[in-house]
């Protein structure tokens, strides 16, 4: 397997451990009743699960760009050493922002997400070249 589809694997290992992360907070707060209900007047999390849950709809969002990237450039036959650069930045960068959002760190957390930005920004260019 390539090292962008084996850390598209990794990413969606990371994505399903932050909801385990996210449902544990939410458990918490507000109880496996109310979870387990239709959740229409479902309270805001707040503090680190309120983070948590962030952060999990964050990396869901951006798995799906890095999903399509990963897979056009190796249906394209364009993985290179730079996509595979840039499959590293974007699932190191996603592991980092996990725990610092959920640790509460905003700016750290905001250069993080650019770094992963950066990754797929590398992987669509050698798409594009």
């Amino acid at each position: 397997m390539s090292t962008e589809l084996s850390l598209l694997t990794w990413s969606v290992v990371l994505m399903f451990a932050q909801m385990l992360v996210a449902a544990m907070g939410a458990n918490l707060q507000v109880g496996l009743s109310k979870l387990a209900g239709n959740r229409e007047d479902m309270p805001a999390l707040t503090g680190w699960a309120g983070r948590a849950r962030r952060a999990h709809l964050n990396m869901l969002e951006n798995l799906v760009l890095f999903a399509a990237l990963v897979l056009v450039a190796h249906a394209a036959g364009k993985t290179s050493d730079m996509t595979a650069l840039g499959a590293q930045l974007f699932f190191w960068a996603r592991l980092a922002y996990a725990i610092i959002y959920v640790a509460g760190i905003p700016w750290l957390r905001t250069a993080v997400w650019f770094v992963s930005v950066i990754g797929m920004i590398l992987i669509f260019l050698q798409i594009m070249s």
